[in-house]
């Protein structure tokens, strides 16, 4: 199967972004060794995807909240057809379709990000201001930006470059390999550190699963796809790390919002004082790391006023104790 219309649909978008920036007067020159014109066509790229995929990222919060509160049915039918693998997906399945619960959903939007980050990273490998390279017009294209692109630099590093390239390739890019390797090592330990929080901001919110599969999947994603980004970043240009870290930084804030519009449910196992590993955690106030404000004592009741007596008015209940006057 072709993925050129991938590599049509985000070159289209990537060149869009640049023409609207030159537009604005910002050029094609370097200022602080930053080509802002394509760093910026890069940034507004992710939110150009993530405003298209707004409504499904939506819809997988509002599935993930169904799937929580449906727990305490779904341990019910573990326990009633323990042993029966069969019949017990039937009726997992049958209560999914009921109550509009998709396990799905929650994988959704990331898979349609996997095409884009493809995409990209693709065309911008393509990048190489040799005048004899060919097939400079593809993609929509011309000559003028592709060799605008070429060029294009983050602090003196081209976005082209990525931290393992050889030194021929450093040289056609007419790169430094030590500004190229600083330059993408401290993007590529961004790009883990932002990756990390997104599903730590996830976690720390609706808690972790019951299901000890589902929270090795958990686990998984909070430290195993950010280790393996610490081999992986080496071979992503430096453009495709820009896309991811902002893609992250999108993320954090969108889940941010969310999931104060549609915070998690308190499901009948919640109970107080429960941890993540003994049962369905609750969710967690503290901000992106986990960091918790002190709680604040209720305002003591105020004592109940008397009114004192009218004057000239005789008490109504004289002190006992009071050894009473003696006439003479």
């Amino acid at each position: 199967m072709s993925l050129d219309w991938i590599y049509y649909a985000i070159s289209w978008i990537l060149l869009t972004w640049h023409s609207a920036w030159n537009a604005t007067g910002i050029p094609d020159t370097t200022v602080l060794g930053t080509t802002w014109a394509w760093i910026l066509a890069i940034i507004f790229l992710v939110v150009t995807v993530r405003v298209i995929l707004f409504p499904i990222f939506v819809k997988q919060i509002k599935s993930q909240r169904a799937m929580q509160a449906l727990q305490p049915q779904v341990k019910a039918l573990q326990e009633k057809h323990k042993g029966d693998r069969e019949t017990l997906q039937k009726e997992m399945m049958e209560l999914y379709r009921k109550e509009k619960a998709n396990p799905l959903m929650g994988c959704l939007p990331m898979f349609l990000q996997i095409p884009v980050f493809l995409g990209l990273f693709h065309v911008l490998k393509r990048l190489n201001p040799d005048p004899a390279k060919s097939n400079k017009d593809i993609y929509g294209w011309t000559v003028e930006q592709f060799n605008s692109a070429s060029d294009a630099r983050l602090f003196t590093a081209p976005i082209a470059s990525k931290f393992g390239s050889t030194a021929e390739e450093l040289a056609q890019l007419g790169a430094n390999s030590t500004t190229v390797k600083i330059m993408a090592g401290v993007l590529v330990l961004v790009m883990m550190g932002t990756t990390y929080l997104t599903s730590r901001q996830m976690i720390l919110k609706t808690g972790w699963a019951e299901d000890p599969q589902q929270r090795m999947i958990q686990r998984l994603m909070l430290y195993g796809i950010p280790l393996s980004l610490l081999v992986s970043g080496a071979i992503f240009p430096i453009g495709v790390i820009i896309y991811w870290v902002t893609n992250n930084l999108f993320t954090l804030g969108q889940q941010q919002w969310v999931l104060r519009k549609f915070p998690p449910p308190v499901t009948a196992t919640s109970k107080p004082g429960t941890s993540g590993r003994n049962g369905t955690q609750p969710a967690k106030t503290g901000g992106l790391f986990g960091r918790s404000k002190p709680a604040v004592a209720p305002p003591k009741p105020a004592a109940p006023k008397v009114a004192g007596p009218k004057p000239g008015a005789k008490p109504a209940n004289p002190k006992k104790g009071r050894p009473a006057k003696r006439q003479g």
